[in-house]
């Protein structure tokens, strides 16, 4: 039987851990790993914490390069692909060169969505997303420096508190009327949003930049509500923009994003996705969802790995995320819209867990400072009863 090859399009989280579980479960053909960037797979979460205060930190590849070799995995790094052709089973290499698969994974991520008015700016705008992105922040948060901070979200904060550790004087400006609307609970909004607060980060809410222009060294914007603020650098962090244009020339059922199935499967029934450039529908609305996450990248790896071999893929369990600000481990599980919130433990102590219900029934919890709850907390998630909170 002629040995099969699998290519996997995107060597980030998804696609390194997609490879990894191919050769875990036993897959004994070709895997060609093909990333865009000139670095082998790394973890992206540090980029946005110690990787920046910690100035000798390497960055944190997933696997070595003898793990590659030992597994066979043929990774190509710095070598994008121009096209897929889903009629002849290949994709196109921007030389030229054609591959062909028997298995085709998208893994693409996704890139920071642009905001032209301070790109206009230039010099001192920065974005994080890639290694690369880190590589200059690095260089360019320093003590002493204003940071302005376009964006409240998870990695908006997580900046803001990082910046600050480095010496910088910290601004955010938030369109919301508070941080990390998406994606977190109206009681955790306001805890982060008094933390930060209390070590001096300054923030602008509600409202919308009108204006930006430099100002010699200084870069100005100004506020709709008429206020100005100066600062020497600017990160902005405004959502993203989804790789998914590969899928999009090659035919393939896209909105914003790669649909897939359950299983990972896209229209076409021999490519598969998985990780930041995909949309799946929600069990019980119907509707389709990003879920930008660690966890999800690692979890729709393991389903697109066991479906690609025929094998039944593992259940998935409820979506779980965390960010780290301030020393602070916050880490969130389930529905993070949950009806009604309730607190047990003291938030002033930084230690509590927040208890999200619909009905008097678990769907949604947050443990600050209380990583060892998260085991009950996933059980008690899976077997929802009724209770009194």
């Amino acid at each position: 039987m002629r040995s099969q090859t699998f290519i996997i399009v995107g060597a980030g989280q998804a696609g390194a851990m997609a490879a990894a579980t191919l050769r875990q479960q036993q897959f004994d053909g070709d895997i060609i790993l093909i990333g865009k960037e000139y670095h082998a797979p790394y973890e992206r979460p540090t980029l946005s914490k110690e990787y920046l205060t910690q100035s000798e930190t390497e960055p944190k590849y997933l696997f070595s390069e003898e793990f590659y070799l030992k597994n066979r995995i043929d990774l190509r790094i710095g070598q994008p692909v121009s096209r897929i052709i889903p009629a002849e089973y290949c994709v196109v290499m921007e030389n030229g060169d054609k591959l062909r698969y028997d298995k085709l994974l998208l893994t693409m991520g996704a890139r920071a969505r642009r905001f032209p008015l301070l790109d206009q700016l230039g010099k001192n705008v920065y974005t994080l997303r890639t290694l690369d992105d880190a590589q200059r922040l690095r260089q360019a948060v320093k003590e002493g420096k204003r940071v302005l901070i376009v964006g409240g979200g998870v990695i908006g904060l997580e900046l803001a508190a990082t910046s600050c550790e480095l010496g910088a004087s910290v601004t955010v400006i938030e369109q919301a009327d508070n941080v990390m609307g998406r994606c977190a609970p109206p009681l955790l909004q306001h805890y982060l949003l008094n933390r930060h607060q209390e070590k001096g980060v300054q923030f602008f809410l509600d409202t919308n930049i009108v204006s930006a222009q430099k100002r010699g060294d200084e870069l100005v914007l100004v506020l709709s509500t008429g206020e100005t603020v100066i600062g020497d650098i600017i990160i902005y962090g405004i959502g993203a923009e989804f790789r998914d244009k590969l899928a999009v020339d090659a035919g393939l059922v896209t909105h914003g994003g790669i649909v897939i199935d359950e299983h990972c499967r896209t229209s076409e029934p021999d490519i598969f996705a998985a990780g930041d450039v995909c949309l799946q529908r929600e069990p019980l609305t119907g509707e389709l969802q990003h879920r930008e996450t660690w966890e999800n990248a690692n979890r729709q790896a393991t389903i697109a790995a066991h479906a690609m071999m025929g094998l039944e893929p593992p259940q998935p369990g409820a979506p779980w995320f965390w960010t780290d600000q301030w020393g602070i481990n916050i880490q969130m599980i389930g529905k993070m819209q949950a009806e009604n919130w309730h607190i047990k433990g003291d938030l002033q102590s930084d230690k509590a867990i927040l208890i999200g219900t619909e009905n008097k029934i678990l769907v949604g919890a947050v443990a600050i400072n209380q990583g060892r709850e998260m085991r009950n907390l996933r059980k008690l998630l899976a077997n929802p009863m009724t209770d009194s909170f």
